[in-house]
């Protein structure tokens, strides 16, 4: 994490120096302008001129206006002193124009020449993800792909989004997923899969339509908001559909329900890896409070599995003072303790019954 703050804060620090520098010309042109024009007020005023009669031939000489001289010119004296000021206040004029206009377009050549980059880099992707859509769910997937170093690019019609996910260092492009030449310039015909993570369901359906007939072997992975679009991605050409609100809720029922496991894989650091493979594969968690009347009291966990006959595997114990202990320490089951189980859909919920009928359980699992 260090590295990654210290290579936003470099390119962070690359990003800013051009517009110190525009800002220091500036500043230095106002300067010889303000330092010339008070050379020449006070050497007009050493010619016998009045404050405002000073100021005002330095105006209409430097600017050009062509009003005429205030007072004549006679001696040579004067008339290079004149010269001098002609000189100097142009040019510090011109200077401090030159430095505003170059502040004001010296964004819009970067961008360009960023774009230009970045056009050259996406180019040069294979085996790459296209993430559709830089909002809060783009953003989480753009963080994982780059944790794992999988090459990927972002591909957003906002600007704004665009701009945010090029400071982070991704690889963005500005345009419209739902054409298929934006999904070109982005390398579809070499990426491995695409992430449509739209909010809008209709967009996300589209998209899938656009990249589904633009190559027809990638993987395509899609939002939906609303159930009822699950289906529709589907047919358009996704092959696995993700709802975030569904996820959520069902996160939310294990807290209630199966509070004691969620507890456990939160604190085991696996959540993660052991939430996808159970979203998956057919199995679930189920978890037996510890009674007085529990036949195996007394027993250590891995004599537990022996009697399991593979029926389930241990993924923890939660002793009664709350602390979670991994099946590695092989702890020994008191009362009041909840053991925490991974079992198939078939077999956990008989396993469950039979050993809670034995020491008359409460039984707080799924209802096979």
């Amino acid at each position: 994490m260090d590295v990654e703050k210290r290579e936003r804060l470099r390119q962070g620090l690359e990003k800013s120096q051009p517009m110190k520098k525009s800002l220091q010309r500036l500043m230095v042109g106002i300067g010889l302008f303000i330092a010339t024009m008070a050379i020449a007020v006070f050497g007009y005023m050493g010619f016998g001129w009045s404050a405002i009669d000073a100021a005002y031939m330095y105006v209409i000489t430097v600017f050009g206006v062509g009003y005429g001289e205030v007072h004549p010119l006679l001696s040579p004296e004067q008339r290079i002193f004149n010269m001098f000021v002609i000189v100097a206040g142009t040019s510090s004029a011109i200077y401090i124009v030159g430095a505003v206009l170059q502040i004001f377009t010296e964004g819009e050549i970067k961008r360009l020449l960023d774009v230009q980059r970045a056009a050259r880099d996406i180019s040069k992707l294979n085996q790459h993800v296209i993430v559709c859509g830089f909002g809060r769910i783009g953003q989480v997937m753009a963080k994982q792909l780059m944790a794992t170093q999988t090459p990927f690019v972002i591909l957003d019609n906002d600007s704004q989004r665009v701009i945010l996910a090029e400071e982070l260092g991704y690889l963005a492009y500005l345009g419209s997923a739902t054409e298929e030449d934006c999904l070109r310039m982005v390398g579809i015909d070499r990426a491995i899969a695409l992430a449509t993570v739209l909010p809008n369901d209709t967009m996300n359906v589209f998209i899938t339509l656009t990249a589904r007939h633009v190559k027809a072997n990638l993987l395509i992975l899609a939002r939906a908001n609303l159930p009822a679009t699950e289906e529709k991605l589907r047919l358009a050409g996704a092959d696995h559909v993700v709802l975030p609100t569904r996820i959520g809720a069902t996160q939310m029922a294990n807290l209630i329900l199966q509070p004691s496991g969620i507890d456990f894989l939160e604190q085991t650091g696996d959540r993660q890896a052991l939430n996808q493979l159970l979203g998956h594969i057919d199995v679930q968690l189920e978890e037996l409070p510890i009674t007085p009347n529990y036949p195996y009291i007394g027993w250590r966990l891995a004599g537990l599995e022996v009697r399991g006959q593979g029926a389930f595997v241990i993924v923890g114990l939660r002793k009664h003072n709350g602390i979670l202990l991994p099946p590695s320490s092989n702890p020994i089951v008191e009362v009041g303790d909840t053991l925490i189980v991974l079992g198939h859909c078939q077999d956990s919920p008989k396993f469950v019954r039979e050993y809670s009928a034995r020491g008359q359980l409460q039984y707080r699992g799924a209802k096979g």
